[in-house]
């Protein structure tokens, strides 16, 4: 398939292909791709070697989906809506105890959801992305395209997680496996949560912020180390003073620590609801 979507790609790029002329074979490896994706078979990235890497065909894959099909009026309910994509069938669904609610959950065809989710309304998950087993999606939550959201995760309400689609070669958001993500988060701009982090209401993780590590003493940018808690603060800008404003100007930051008993214990998962 790999080799499939390379060749659509070339043939697209070099103006040898488009909506009009893709028939009936380009269309079957599109929607094969599709179930790939959606089956957890392929992915926009993997992590390899201790790192993150991206799968360029795979982007590719999905920017074909968009450009080699035309817009069509699709129905949902009663509302018709206009889209290149129908929506992700869910009948899959009970059969591994996930579960979505009604109205409002939209699930993008060529997004993978794993086994024993729960995904609440309204809440959105673009193509591309991936949630691991276990995961919840709470209410108002959204799910960039080609997000890698790992296993027992649970992203709080009215989280937002970035999606990344061009270039092709730049990595998506990823939130790894046993992540807590506190309501109102945002994680944008390829962003990596590192395994069992605990982060805070309405904090931005983005790699333009940085992020001071107090375990290892260091600032970084672009990831949270796996085990912290972290919460924003703000601290000095390099502003400085200026006769608009007194005390000086602060800009952003992320602290991170190490994650206590106490915090596991808040953050504590409902085995009832599973």
């Amino acid at each position: 398939m790999r080799n499939e979507i390379r060749e659509l790609w070339h043939r697209y790029e070099s103006n040898d292909l488009n909506a009009e002329s893709a028939g009936g074979d380009e269309h079957a490896t599109l929607n094969a791709f599709l179930d790939a994706l959606e089956a957890g078979e392929a992915r926009a990235a993997e992590k390899r070697g201790g790192s993150w890497e991206t799968n360029e065909w795979v982007k590719q894959g999905i920017l074909l989906n968009f450009g080699l099909r035309d817009i069509e009026g699709r129905e949902y309910g009663d509302v018709t809506y206009h889209d290149v994509l129908p929506l992700r069938q869910t009948d899959d669904f009970p059969g591994r105890g996930t579960r979505n609610t009604p109205d409002g959950t939209v699930l993008r065809r060529g997004a993978h959801v794993g086994s024993n989710c729960i995904l609440m309304s309204p809440s959105f998950v673009n193509v591309g992305a991936y949630v691991g087993d276990g995961t919840l999606v709470d209410s108002c939550d959204t799910v960039g395209s080609c997000a890698q959201i790992g296993e027992n995760v649970k992203l709080g309400a009215n989280a937002l997680i970035g999606g990344v689609l061009e270039p092709v070669e730049s990595t998506p958001v990823v939130v790894e496996d046993e992540v807590s993500l506190g309501a109102g988060c945002r994680v944008t701009s390829g962003f990596v949560v590192g395994e069992g982090s605990i982060v805070g209401e309405n904090t931005l993780l983005t790699p333009r912020i940085p992020v001071y590590d107090l375990m290892d003493e260091e600032i970084l940018y672009g990831h949270l180390p796996p085990n912290r808690r972290a919460f924003t603060r703000f601290v000095e800008s390099g502003l400085g003073d200026h006769d608009l404003f007194d005390g000086g100007a602060y800009k952003p930051a992320v602290v991170a620590l190490d994650v206590e008993a106490d915090t596991l214990a808040q953050v504590e998962r409902e085995e009832a609801l599973r």
